[in-house]
């Protein structure tokens, strides 16, 4: 069945035993188009309702309303983003592993596009022994420390960066300063642009309870 007002007409007309009424009825097919408007103006709320109840269908302020619901203040909606890729954010947080190495790497690939470089001073298979294997004194590798457990040090790279329409630096494109059609510009004024903050934050959330990780934001 569906919210079609002539369907609904056509159902309820099937169901009626057809030797109560006459070939033409006009009055009887009026009530019964009556009713079917209100019920096809009920289906169309049900499905929509429907919809906006689920992240994977919802649009608009429903979006808004489930980020708020699951995420608090912590994932708004970006200047400009559209509703797919807000949903699509939405539901890679949500089902995303949570209070592992893994997943604040896997957190910070899927925000930027780009894998961090992540190191454990405490953790031998980043930092090797002395002498030992590819990772070593003097080999490619760190320092460990016994006094550092439950932290980590990561360099986070931000996204490649997007160009503005007409805009550029000092001196730099078919401009210059202060002569249209250039304006100075930043990260700012690309709309869903990722900012610093929100790397810092995809990398806070996904850290185990009492573990540090100290950060590093680079190009």
């Amino acid at each position: 069945m569906t919210g079609d007002q002539n369907d609904m007409v056509n159902r309820l007309k099937s169901v009626l035993p057809p030797q109560w009424f006459g070939d033409v009825t006009p009055i009887f097919d009026a009530l019964l188009n009556g009713l079917a408007n209100a019920w096809s103006g009920l289906f169309a709320l049900l499905q929509a309702t429907g919809m906006q109840a689920r992240v994977a269908t919802a649009t608009g302020v429903f979006l808004d309303i489930a980020s708020t619901d699951y995420f608090g203040r912590a994932m708004p909606r970006r200047e400009g983003e559209s509703d797919a890729a807000f949903s699509l954010r939405l539901r890679t947080n949500l089902l995303a592993g949570r209070a592992t190495r893994s997943a604040v790497a896997s957190a910070l690939l899927n925000l930027t596009g780009r894998v961090p470089v992540i190191f454990e001073p405490f953790n031998v298979t980043d930092t090797g022994a002395y002498n030992s294997g590819t990772l070593g004194y003097g080999v490619a590798g760190g320092y460990g420390s016994n006094e550092l457990p439950f932290q980590f040090f990561m360099t986070a790279f931000r996204p490649d960066a997007t160009p503005i329409s007409h805009a550029g630096g000092y001196g730099v494109g078919r401009g210059g300063y202060g002569a249209a059609p250039m304006f100075y510009a930043d990260l700012a004024n690309i709309p869903g642009a990722i900012t610093d903050a929100d790397i810092y934050a995809a990398a806070a959330a996904m850290l185990p309870t009492a573990y540090t990780g100290w950060m590093n934001i680079s190009n």
